[in-house]
């Protein structure tokens, strides 16, 4: 993308807003989503902490940071982490709206590190959905379903199943959408390998067996849409072999690679108020763009439409393309739930007798409930566990979804929406 030009993003919204009543603001995901550039655009004074000149001189004199015209832009701040705590103390002396923004792809583990709660608010920021990559324009609106009113649901889609396996493949990674295939994957592998090379070392955790950590995140790539347990990782991983890493290594590799949000696991929804007693708690696996996830399982869009799979074999309803299909509409659902305030889960029966795809959860824990489907058709059968949660659940749920490769938005005779994943938006 030319430096002139600038994709608007949904967290552009809640970031104005933000910075209107807030004197800092945290901008926190994987490298490449565009952080940097979404909150340059809004800086006065801007410090890069990955560049090891302006390290050296806010290590020397951090008050740097605090002397300079405001907005001040605080990148990689996680390179210095004591600046955490000068911004918070910053904001103790002087809480003026819209003084500081830090952006940060990784969350260090420094429990001496003050958590900002009530100075610092964090934002997340994910690789664009479909709705963000302008190729069609979105007719059906999440925060409109938040509102409870369950509101007409129309317009049509022009994208095919061929075009959602390309959107799997090409990713959310801004200065990637741009490039030809071959170097697309290029640039896919050299990220990947910075994950496992530098960006795990950098978050402070040293890996003798670089190889090891490579072969569990891609057998968590072939665990995608799934809640296989971590056991059932690891195995994938090694092959069955008894010379498996340990699972306290396991549970290593699952936390760094969550600090540097490269996991973005759906959470469990385990409510309170109603009667559904018998909920697993596992998460729903996702890595932060399906395009990695294919690229590690050597995917690309023709093996995906062939049913033609790479790596680790995991257990799984249906295609590695469903599955990475509900990893990118999973994408967007996040995206647009981030921007109204709400949280995304999942819902799983302790006996697997009943699932929901995608839980979202408002304030008042009044939900929508969403099922993603790699069909253009929707039947009885699709909606049978929307009806039962219905049931369960009664006016705690504010609307039912069908999320599809369609080509039409409509409400069903039972009131579910059915809506194309391109027609789905913010």
């Amino acid at each position: 993308m030319p430096p002139s030009q600038y994709l608007r993003r949904t967290v552009d919204g809640p970031l104005d807003q933000l910075l209107g009543g807030l004197a800092a603001i945290a901008i926190e995901g994987p490298k490449g989503v565009g952080k940097t550039r979404t909150a340059r655009r809004r800086s006065s004074a801007f410090f890069d902490l990955s560049d090891p000149t302006t390290l050296e001189l806010v290590k020397g004199d951090p008050s740097r940071l605090t002397a300079a015209a405001t907005p001040v832009v605080i990148d990689e701040w996680q390179c210095f982490p004591p600046v955490w705590d000068c911004v918070r103390r910053a904001v103790d002396d002087d809480p003026t709206p819209g003084r500081f923004l830090l952006t940060g792809s990784a969350s260090p583990a420094m429990p001496s590190t003050h958590s900002g709660a009530g100075r610092i608010v964090r934002l997340r920021m994910r690789p664009l959905s479909l709705a963000e990559r302008g190729i069609v324009r979105p007719s059906v609106s999440l925060a409109s379903l938040l509102g409870g009113s369950r509101p007409p649901v129309r317009g049509s889609c022009s994208m095919r199943l061929e075009d959602y396996a390309h959107e799997v493949v090409a990713g959310g990674f801004p200065s990637l959408r741009q490039m030809q295939s071959h170097a697309r994957k290029a640039s896919l592998d050299g990220y990947l390998d910075r994950i496992v090379d530098r960006d795990v070392p950098e978050a402070g955790q040293s890996i003798r067996r670089p190889d090891s950590l490579r072969r569990w995140l891609t057998a968590y790539a072939a665990a995608s849409a799934t809640t296989a347990t971590f056991e059932t990782i690891r195995d994938a991983a090694t092959g069955g072999s008894s010379n498996k890493p340990a699972k306290t290594t396991v549970l290593t590799y699952r936390d760094v690679l969550e600090r540097i949000w490269i996991l973005d696991p759906v959470e469990a929804w385990l409510p309170t108020r109603n009667h559904l007693r018998t909920l697993t708690a596992g998460p729903k696996h996702h890595l932060a763009d399906p395009a990695l996830a294919a690229r590690l399982l050597g995917a690309d869009a023709e093996a995906l439409l062939h049913g033609r799979t790479g790596g680790p074999t995991m257990p799984r309803d249906g295609t590695l393309l469903g599955s990475l299909f509900e990893s990118l509409v999973t994408l967007g659902v996040r995206v647009a739930a981030e921007a109204a305030g709400a949280r995304v889960r999942h819902l799983r029966t302790a006996e697997g007798k009943r699932e929901v795809d995608l839980i979202v959860v408002r304030d008042d824990h009044r939900i929508i409930a969403i099922e993603v489907k790699l069909s253009q058709s929707v039947g009885d059968e699709d909606v049978r566990h929307l009806r039962w949660l219905a049931d369960k659940v009664g006016d705690d749920l504010l609307d039912a979804v069908v999320i599809t490769t369609g080509s039409e938005a409509y409400r069903r005779a039972d009131g579910i929406a059915v809506v194309p994943a391109g027609a789905f938006g913010p």
